[in-house]
Protein backbone atom coordinates (compact mmCIF):
# COMPACT_ATOMS: atom_id res chain seq x y z
CA UNK A 1 0.00 0.00 0.00
CA UNK A 2 2.43 2.74 -1.12
CA UNK A 3 -0.22 5.35 -2.81
CA UNK A 4 0.31 8.75 -2.79
CA UNK A 5 -1.67 11.68 -3.81
CA UNK A 6 -2.97 15.55 -2.62
CA UNK A 7 -4.51 16.55 0.25
CA UNK A 8 -5.69 20.16 1.25
CA UNK A 9 -6.37 21.83 4.10
CA UNK A 10 -8.32 25.39 4.27
CA UNK A 11 -7.57 28.03 7.28
CA UNK A 12 -6.78 31.65 7.44
CA UNK A 13 -3.05 30.96 7.94
CA UNK A 14 -0.64 28.95 6.10
CA UNK A 15 0.29 25.29 7.87
CA UNK A 16 3.76 24.09 7.12
CA UNK A 17 3.94 21.98 10.00
CA UNK A 18 0.55 20.67 10.63
CA UNK A 19 -0.23 19.77 14.55
CA UNK A 20 -2.98 17.56 16.20
CA UNK A 21 -5.13 20.02 18.51
CA UNK A 22 -6.98 19.09 21.10
CA UNK A 23 -9.10 21.46 21.74
CA UNK A 24 -12.28 23.24 20.80
CA UNK A 25 -15.71 21.11 20.03
CA UNK A 26 -15.42 17.71 18.91
CA UNK A 27 -15.64 16.68 15.62
CA UNK A 28 -16.76 13.83 12.87
CA UNK A 29 -13.68 11.63 13.55
CA UNK A 30 -12.22 13.21 16.51
CA UNK A 31 -9.38 15.08 17.76
CA UNK A 32 -6.92 15.65 14.67
CA UNK A 33 -5.76 17.60 11.80
CA UNK A 34 -8.26 17.22 8.71
CA UNK A 35 -7.80 17.52 5.18
CA UNK A 36 -10.21 16.57 1.76
CA UNK A 37 -8.76 15.01 -1.31
CA UNK A 38 -11.46 17.92 -2.93
CA UNK A 39 -9.43 21.21 -3.26
CA UNK A 40 -12.76 23.26 -4.00
CA UNK A 41 -14.17 21.73 -0.52
CA UNK A 42 -10.67 22.92 0.91
CA UNK A 43 -11.60 26.50 -0.69
CA UNK A 44 -15.00 26.38 0.93
CA UNK A 45 -13.30 25.83 4.19
CA UNK A 46 -10.89 28.28 3.85
CA UNK A 47 -13.53 30.53 2.85
CA UNK A 48 -15.63 30.23 6.43
CA UNK A 49 -12.28 31.43 8.64
CA UNK A 50 -11.61 34.92 9.63
CA UNK A 51 -9.78 36.87 8.07
CA UNK A 52 -7.17 35.58 5.23
CA UNK A 53 -8.03 32.42 3.47
CA UNK A 54 -5.66 30.20 2.99
CA UNK A 55 -5.45 26.56 1.21
CA UNK A 56 -1.98 24.70 2.57
CA UNK A 57 -1.16 21.38 0.24
CA UNK A 58 0.45 17.90 0.96
CA UNK A 59 1.28 15.12 -0.60
CA UNK A 60 -0.42 12.17 1.47
CA UNK A 61 1.44 9.01 1.13
CA UNK A 62 -0.02 5.59 2.28
CA UNK A 63 1.53 3.30 4.66
CA UNK A 64 1.38 0.27 6.03
CA UNK A 65 1.20 -0.23 9.47
CA UNK A 66 -0.90 2.57 10.72
CA UNK A 67 -4.29 1.70 12.00
CA UNK A 68 -6.44 3.23 9.51
CA UNK A 69 -10.18 3.15 9.39
CA UNK A 70 -12.33 4.19 6.21
CA UNK A 71 -15.48 4.50 5.34
CA UNK A 72 -16.27 4.64 1.19
CA UNK A 73 -19.60 6.24 2.17
CA UNK A 74 -22.08 6.92 4.97
CA UNK A 75 -22.78 4.00 6.66
CA UNK A 76 -24.57 2.67 10.13
CA UNK A 77 -20.94 1.92 11.63
CA UNK A 78 -20.38 5.37 10.23
CA UNK A 79 -23.19 7.05 11.81
CA UNK A 80 -22.44 5.50 14.66
CA UNK A 81 -18.84 6.51 14.68
CA UNK A 82 -19.31 9.96 13.94
CA UNK A 83 -21.78 10.11 17.19
CA UNK A 84 -19.72 8.63 19.71
CA UNK A 85 -16.80 11.29 18.37
CA UNK A 86 -19.43 14.38 18.61
CA UNK A 87 -19.86 13.31 21.99
CA UNK A 88 -16.11 13.25 22.91
CA UNK A 89 -15.48 9.47 22.55
CA UNK A 90 -11.72 8.92 21.63
CA UNK A 91 -10.92 6.37 19.20
CA UNK A 92 -7.27 4.42 18.79
CA UNK A 93 -6.88 5.26 14.65
CA UNK A 94 -4.22 6.80 13.07
CA UNK A 95 -6.13 7.98 10.31
CA UNK A 96 -9.90 8.36 10.11
CA UNK A 97 -10.98 9.07 6.44
CA UNK A 98 -14.69 8.96 4.76
CA UNK A 99 -17.79 11.56 4.36
CA UNK A 100 -18.29 14.63 6.01
CA UNK A 101 -21.42 15.91 7.92
CA UNK A 102 -21.84 18.95 6.45
CA UNK A 103 -24.49 21.58 8.20
CA UNK A 104 -27.64 19.80 6.89
CA UNK A 105 -26.43 15.94 7.37
CA UNK A 106 -25.49 17.47 10.96
CA UNK A 107 -28.80 18.37 11.82
CA UNK A 108 -30.25 14.92 11.22
CA UNK A 109 -26.87 13.69 13.18
CA UNK A 110 -28.27 15.87 15.71
CA UNK A 111 -31.74 14.89 15.48
CA UNK A 112 -30.52 11.02 15.30
CA UNK A 113 -28.29 11.83 18.49
CA UNK A 114 -31.16 13.94 20.57
CA UNK A 115 -33.96 11.02 19.56
CA UNK A 116 -35.75 13.07 17.68
CA UNK A 117 -35.99 10.93 14.88
CA UNK A 118 -35.02 7.23 14.15
CA UNK A 119 -32.11 5.77 12.48
CA UNK A 120 -34.47 5.25 9.41
CA UNK A 121 -35.43 8.73 9.55
CA UNK A 122 -31.75 9.95 9.52
CA UNK A 123 -31.56 7.80 6.38
CA UNK A 124 -34.20 8.89 4.61
CA UNK A 125 -33.68 12.26 5.16
CA UNK A 126 -29.92 11.62 4.31
CA UNK A 127 -29.82 9.93 1.26
CA UNK A 128 -30.30 13.18 -1.19
CA UNK A 129 -27.51 14.57 0.05
CA UNK A 130 -24.21 14.38 -1.19
CA UNK A 131 -21.22 14.47 1.81
CA UNK A 132 -17.85 15.33 1.20
CA UNK A 133 -14.77 13.90 2.11
CA UNK A 134 -12.60 13.94 4.81
CA UNK A 135 -9.20 12.46 5.88
CA UNK A 136 -7.92 13.47 9.56
CA UNK A 137 -4.97 12.57 10.48
CA UNK A 138 -4.80 11.77 14.29
CA UNK A 139 -1.35 10.98 15.61
CA UNK A 140 1.75 11.97 15.52
CA UNK A 141 2.76 8.65 13.22
CA UNK A 142 -0.06 9.61 11.00
CA UNK A 143 1.54 13.32 10.51
CA UNK A 144 4.33 12.21 8.98
CA UNK A 145 2.49 10.64 6.33
CA UNK A 146 2.22 14.38 4.74
CA UNK A 147 4.26 16.72 3.24
CA UNK A 148 3.68 20.31 2.76
CA UNK A 149 4.34 20.90 -1.11
CA UNK A 150 2.75 24.93 -1.12
CA UNK A 151 -0.21 27.42 0.10
CA UNK A 152 -2.21 29.74 -1.51
CA UNK A 153 -4.56 32.40 -0.91
CA UNK A 154 -8.10 32.99 -2.35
Amino acid sequence: MNDSYTVYHGSNVKVEKPEILVSGFYKDFGFGFYCTNLEKQAQKWALTKRGVSIVSVYRYQQEGGLRVLSFPKMTDEWLDFVVDCRRGKSHSYDIVEGPMADDQIWDYVEDFMEGVITREAFWVLAKFKYPIHQIVFCTQKALETITYERSYSL
